[in-house]
């Protein structure tokens, strides 16, 4: 039987704007993903907006890795141009659906809180942040028992640290380390003991608050702190690396 080389040629240009096609969705996915968080930074969206925008980035990236398979398996003599083609797409495709899976099992795994501190009994307040915080979502209020119950649950290294210095030399050092930290100073008083200031997350500009306790006990110090998310129900773990970051620079400050 003779082939049609019409009709060969017609089922190769398919599978070549297929190939375009499912490549230009996983490249779109990709922007929209890597958008997601500046957009809401800069004020083009609401944080929720990015959210959703995440979840159709997913979406959209799964459907291109589907989709280069399927060219992969129907392309048969343009298999390797096809394949060459859709690799791009493919590698950004996969690279979007990791990192969004990961986040996603991060989230998943820590309890929806988002205030974190080292003293659950005691915790350090804020003061001078407070007029700050207009717009806030969450109060600044420490939520009680129920609270801290989960966060020993979830992360029992969360403790007061103990520097074998003075109080007034451990407060220098813990204001130098939240400077390092890229920390936004807000409140500083050394005969209070109180250091009050704010971070800025990396993807999605989120405003955190921090209040850092420095407590004379003879010639030693305990160092407390305390870090709240202005908006959202958890924070994906955030809070509590923040404070572990600070209290491992601090002990190696001291």
């Amino acid at each position: 039987m003779e082939r049609n080389p019409e009709l060969g040629k017609e089922k190769s240009s398919r599978n070549f704007i297929l190939t375009a096609a499912v490549t230009a969705l996983a490249v779109l996915s990709g922007l929209a993903a890597v958008m997601a968080g500046p957009g809401s930074r800069i004020g083009l969206w609401h944080f929720r907006t990015g959210f959703e925008i995440l979840h159709w980035a997913f979406y959209g990236s799964i459907a291109a890795v589907v989709g280069v398979i399927a060219v992969l398996i129907f392309s048969r003599k343009e298999k390797l141009k096809c394949l060459l083609m859709a690799l791009p797409g493919a590698v950004i495709g996969l690279a979007v659906i990791i990192v969004l899976v990961n986040v996603w099992l991060e989230a998943r795994n820590v309890p929806p809180i988002h205030d974190i501190t080292t003293d659950i009994v005691n915790p350090p307040q804020f003061v001078d942040i407070i007029p700050l915080r207009t717009g806030a979502t969450n109060p600044i209020q420490y939520g009680g028992p129920e609270v801290a119950i989960r966060q020993l649950q979830a992360y029992p290294d969360i403790k007061p640290l103990v520097l074998s210095v003075p109080s007034d030399q451990a407060f220098e050092r813990a204001l130098m380390t939240a400077r390092n930290m890229g920390w936004k100073i807000e409140y500083a008083d050394k005969e209070d003991g109180r250091i009050e200031a704010t971070d800025t997350t990396f993807w999605f500009g989120f405003t955190d608050d921090i209040v850092i306790r420095v407590t004379s006990v003879d010639q030693r110090s305990i160092i407390d702190v305390r870090s709240v998310s202005r908006v959202g129900r958890g924070d994906a773990g955030t809070n509590a690396r923040r404070i572990r970051a600070f209290l491992k620079r601090l002990q190696q400050n001291i």
